[in-house]
């Protein structure tokens, strides 16, 4: 190995931060190598905000099995890296805050239409003005769903069947979200009240930040038998959510960080850094936070199947759809913690799985996926910027047991917001993706200079480096063309 390396190259993608010190287990890293050059040169320059140190203080943890993982568009995060994986035995092992994240349940969910590009391009203007008026967005964005603290307590132990029986979407809807749409075990009196008033207009929202409602074409199909179980077809027009929990979940996390904290030091267990304060599993404590992650990703699920709701009824008023027209191809979360059945040296374990800015993405056989998607595994739903492509993909055999069934969520962020808030404008951005045959709707031009597409990573590079890994296979490739943001 070069002296000058802090990692090992396992394979094309792959490479190995090995074990020292406190580290339990080692790194291992899936990027390429300009990525990796990039967290090799943070590390050595001592940078504030390092996403190698940060896998490094993962693979501290107790009970962490395997390896600390970090994926393609890996970049540094609160506690664990962005992109980071951490699975953890149930008995031995903690849940941490910062594994988490505080958008909970954050996540993309994709809707399928009968529509064709180019044959809307015509009234293309028209149909993202209505998305833009009818989806609340934006900072402290209020949507039309008025909920007492009762209801809320309803919505955050039933998830998206809560909204859907109030007349927001259907059965069909919820068998085609992860986990139906719920996590069980989510006991609302595990949310502070605090959390819940900050809910009470926010459901239904897409709020600001990275989060977005998107209009794409399936511009290329890579994998044609997984692309026609999951119904998807070359130029058809297809909507994008990506939203969260909202004020919600970053209440939980705000919440629980001050308990975790105190829960580390009762426990004895060494902190590397603030956010990774934690709890043994099986404790009160781990427990308590369990149930209120639980709940917080039910929301989620509420407040993207209300979206989903209503950017049916705008293709439905706007565009003529017939509403079972519009599917949900899929919703899966990217902020989340969960307890999994994974394959270890052979035999099936029970592992809590924290996945930071990562998706799962489970292959062929497992009976999470719909039963339709069984035989190729569940869709992946990879978001790119506002000019340039996402990505389907779906897991594999080698991503379930190299990555715990993970794989990555988007580009990855290459400079901080408030980099790219001082080196792009706005206007200037809404103008080039005009001028690219991409329309954009916002509420906040700042907003969109600290989201330009030039802020974050090649998005099909990232996807690359996850196909040359093997951990994810791509479905097909979606060009925007317009795009609504807070």
């Amino acid at each position: 190995m070069n002296d000058n390396r802090i990692l090992e190259r396992v394979s094309l993608s792959e490479w190995l931060l090995p074990r020292e010190g406190p580290m339990r287990v080692p790194g291992r890293i899936f990027a390429d190598e300009t990525t990796i050059s990039q967290l090799e040169e943070d590390e050595r320059n001592r940078v504030e905000w390092s996403a190698l140190r940060q896998v490094r203080n993962v693979a501290t943890l107790p009970g962490i099995v395997g390896a600390a993982l970090a994926l393609p568009d890996v970049h540094p995060g609160y506690g664990f890296p962005i992109g980071g994986v951490g699975a953890f035995d149930p008995e031995e092992g903690v849940v941490v805050v910062g594994g988490v994240g505080f958008d909970i349940n954050c996540g993309v969910r994709l809707l399928g239409t009968p529509l064709r590009w180019p044959a809307i391009q015509s009234w293309i203007d028209r149909l993202g003005e209505q998305l833009f008026r009818t989806v609340p967005a934006g900072l402290g964005a209020q949507g039309e769903l008025r909920l007492s603290i009762a209801e809320i307590d309803h919505l955050l132990a039933q998830g998206a069947r809560y909204v859907i029986d109030r007349g927001f979407g259907t059965a069909d809807d919820l068998a085609h979200i992860e986990e139906n749409g719920c996590i069980e075990d989510a006991d609302p009196e595990t949310v502070s009240m605090r959390a819940k008033q900050r809910q009470f207009r926010q459901v239904g929202t897409l709020g600001s930040g990275n989060h977005y409602l998107e209009i794409q074409v399936v511009e290329e199909l890579l994998d044609p038998e997984a692309a026609r179980l999951y119904g998807l077809s070359e130029n058809q027009v297809v909507v994008s959510i990506h939203t969260g929990s909202r004020a919600l979940g970053h209440q939980i996390g705000q919440d629980y960080l001050k308990e975790m904290t105190a829960a580390s030091r009762k426990y004895g267990i060494p902190v590397p850094e603030r956010e990774l304060v934690c709890a043994p599993i099986r404790s009160p404590e781990g427990r308590q936070y369990l149930s209120a992650v639980a709940c917080g990703v039910n929301c989620a699920f509420a407040n993207r199947q209300v979206i989903a709701h209503l950017a049916r009824s705008v293709l439905v008023n706007v565009a003529g759809c017939a509403s079972e027209e519009v599917r949900t191809i899929y919703d899966i979360g990217h902020n989340n913690v969960k307890l999994e059945t994974h394959s270890i040296e052979g035999v099936s374990r029970p592992l809590l799985v924290h996945r930071k800015g990562s998706t799962r993405a489970f292959g062929p056989g497992r009976v999470e996926s719909p039963n339709s998607y069984r035989p190729v595994g569940h869709p992946v739903l990879v978001g790119g910027t506002m000019g340039t492509s996402s990505y389907v993909m779906r897991g594999t055999d080698v991503g379930m047991a190299t990555t715990f069934g993970s794989a990555i969520h988007g580009a990855g962020r290459a400079l901080s917001r408030k980099k790219a808030a001082k080196r792009f404008w706005g206007e200037t951005v809404v103008s080039d993706l005009a001028a690219a045959g991409i329309q954009i709707w916002a509420h906040s031009k700042q907003g969109i200079a600290e989201e330009a597409p030039n802020a974050y990573k090649d998005i099909d590079c990232v996807v690359r480096a996850a196909t040359d890994a093997g951990i994810a296979r791509v479905v097909a490739r979606l060009r925007p063309i317009a795009g609504i943001k807070g």
